[in-house]
This record gives C-alpha cells, structure tokens and sequence, in this order.
C-alpha cells in the first residue's frame, strides 16, 4: 500500500474488522475483544489477504495502554496500593518465580531447547496483562474494591520485575555467550536498574503530585474544554514517556503513577472521563495487534507444547496467587478474583520474548508460542470473568453474599 495512507489502511481495515468480529461474537454471548483479537489474525502477515502494518499498529497499542492506565491510576491513590504492599509483593514474586521454574523446566529437560530460551519462556508465561485484567475488573465493578486493588498491586510488581529483567538482557545474553562478568559488574547493573526505579517513584511522589495537579488546576482556569483535554492526554502520554526515557521503565507503569499523582486534583474525575473514549478506542487496537503476532501454522506444529503452557498460565498463575490471597487471610472471593486476573499472558511478555529474539536469546519458535498463549488465555480469561458470576450464583452462592457485603 502506498506510504502515504499506511496508517488510516490499517486502522480502516482493523477497526472495520473488529466492529464485525466484536459484534459476531457478542451475538453468542462472547466478550468483544476475542472478535478484535480475531480481527487482528485476519490482517496479520501470517494470514493470507490484507496484511496490516505491524509497526504502526505496535505504536498505537502503546497510546492504548498508556491511556488505560493513566485513567486506572486516576482512580488509585499511593496509599491504596501501599495498603495490599505485603500481600502484593511476596505473592507476585513467588508466583513469578513458580510459573518461571516450571515453565523453564520443562522447556529445558523435556523439549530440549536452550537455556536462555527457556529461561525467556518461564518469565513471559508469568506476567499477566495490564490491558486485559484492567478492563475485566472495571466492567464488572470491582476494580475500585479490595479484590481489585489487591489485583493492581500485583500489576504494578510484576511490572517492576519485568523493568528489572529487560534491563538485565545484556548481561543474559553476555553470560550465555560465555564471556567473562564478575560478581561485582552484575550487582552493579542490578543496582542501577533498582535506583532508577527508585528515583522514578520518588520523583513521581515529591514531584509530580505537587506539579501535575498544578498545571491541570491553570487549564482548568482558561475555561476552554479542548484545552483541558488536551491537557490531561499530554500529562498522560509525555509522563509516560519521559519515565521510559530517563528512567528506563514501562510506558505503563510511567501513566499508572502520573494517573496517581493527578488524583491529587479536585478535577480528577473530569480528567477520567474525558479520556474514557480514547482508552476505549485504542484499547482496541491493542488486542488488534496482539492478534497480528499470531501465526497459526503454530497451532498444527506445536500442540503439545500450546496445551502445556496455556494449562502452565491458566492454573499455576492463578493458584498460586489464589492460595496466597487466601493464606494471607483474605476472602475466598478475593482469591479468586486476584488469581483469575493473572491467569493470561501480557503484554510485556510480547516485549520482553520480542527483545530476547532480536539479540539472539530466543528463536522464533520461542515468540510463536508465547503470542499463542497469550492470544488463547486472553480469550479463556475474559470468557472467564464473564462466566464468574452465573457460576458462582448457581453453585457457591455464599462468594456472592461476599462480595456484595
């Protein structure tokens, strides 16, 4: 297709293709995003007619998930998340490392691939999606409940983890090339990486509650409603990327804390839902493009090893993190909120096997697998969640007192 018109190509055929897919499979009771996820392997590369152009539609997923959860970080105060800290952090830790000794396991004694690539394998089955598990606890309404901040708190470490391991991948990929690191360089590179974070939260909370506030607070004074949009859209994005670019982490742990600090302003709510459209609109994109990454000739090489690592996300992820939820004394209802929320793979899976093939850590077949597992537990995750509820009513009817106490 001509240069000229790539983008508005690819948004016409992906959105067009996603309206009739979504609204297909709302028809027999299915949750939208599987038909824009089928919209997506419809114009992918590895399909036959239209191909989409991958690059743009990668970019414009990041704006979705950057306005996603600015508005989710809208709705969340520091102290809420310092709250569920000593559930959260442990737990999603330990349910990380679980998924990631299993998963590498069987990658390295069983299919017999290269430790690194296993390696990359375990660590993208365990970190669960910002997209999918935002919009499946703020549909239901329960995003802003104990469960849902307990959920959130989990994102946020398993985020940080993530941070940590992509700046690692140099020093991964400098040890299984067998050359020489001492003890010394490698905490020094786990050092940096842990004070950049820092300094990211620490200038966010001294800061940015104090300054973002302030410059909404003088739009807001103009009168002029495109001003104050436009305003609250380049807090959300600049932030975002000025946090990726000075301290290397995520575009969307960057919005999730700038949404936080804005919450400090009385026009808080206004901001929300001035970006709800926006967040809508590209959040369809996002499962658009995940979708693109899919190649199907994977399904008939590889059953075995899909069935094996969807079962590894869809009952380790979540038991793991049930069980803590619980053990730590919480409600059943919770545990089971908090560990279907993790069940599916994200998109920082997608980035981090993505970097791991570009610089020769994993293969091609490594990313295949990882896209089809996120593409089918996204699915199973959101068919979940919606089935919950019917489920819960008819056979254990007392979590449904629960969460309505």
């Amino acid at each position: 297709m001509p240069d000229q018109v790539e983008l508005i190509t690819t948004l016409a055929w992906g959105l067009g293709l996603s309206l009739i897919f979504g609204y297909l499979v709302s028809l027999i009771r299915m949750p939208a995003l599987v038909g824009y996820l089928l919209a997506g392997v419809f114009i992918a590369p590895t399909t036959p007619g239209f191909v989409g152009n991958l690059d743009l539609a990668s970019q414009l997923s990041e704006v979705g998930v950057i306005l996603l959860m600015f508005g989710v970080g809208l709705h969340f105060s520091l102290k809420d998340l310092l709250q569920v800290k000593a559930v959260a952090v442990p737990g999603a830790i330990l349910q990380m490392t679980a998924t990631t000794v299993i998963g590498m396991a069987m990658a390295y004694f069983i299919w017999d691939w290269p430790l690194t690539g296993a390696f990359i394998l375990g660590v993208a089955l365990a970190c669960a999606s910002t997209v999918v598990m935002t919009k499946a606890l703020d549909a239901r309404g329960i995003l802003q409940t104990v469960r849902g901040r307990l959920a959130v708190g989990w994102l946020v470490v398993q985020d940080l983890v993530t941070v940590l391991l992509l700046v690692l991948l140099p020093t991964i990929d400098t040890l299984s090339a067998n050359e020489s690191i001492s003890l010394t360089q490698l905490s020094g590179q786990i050092l940096g990486t842990a004070t950049l974070v820092v300094g990211f939260v620490a200038s966010m909370v001294i800061i940015g509650r104090r300054v973002l506030p302030w410059i909404l607070m003088r739009t807001v004074k103009t009168g002029s409603q495109e001003l104050f949009t436009l305003c609250v859209i380049a807090i959300a994005i600049t932030v975002a990327y000025a946090s990726s670019t000075i301290f290397h982490v995520s575009f969307a742990l960057g919005a999730f804390f700038a949404g936080m600090m804005m919450r400090e302003s009385e026009y808080s709510h206004r901001a929300a839902l001035q970006t709800l459209p926006l967040q809508d609109a590209f959040s369809v994109i996002f499962f658009l493009g995940i979708g693109m990454l899919f190649d199907p000739k994977v399904l008939i090489e590889h059953p075995f090893e899909i069935i094996f690592v969807v079962l590894l996300v869809v009952f380790v992820n979540s038991t793991v993190a049930g069980f803590w939820v619980r053990q730590k004394g919480y409600r059943l209802i919770d545990a089971v909120t908090v560990g279907l929320a993790v069940s599916q793979v994200g998109e920082f899976s997608f980035i981090l096997s993505g970097l791991a093939v570009s610089m020769g850590l994993a293969g091609r077949e490594e990313l295949s697998l990882i896209v089809a597992a996120g593409l089918i537990t996204i699915a199973l995750n959101s068919i979940s969640f919606a089935g919950l509820r019917p489920f819960m009513r008819r056979f254990f009817p007392e979590l449904i007192q629960q969460a309505e106490q």
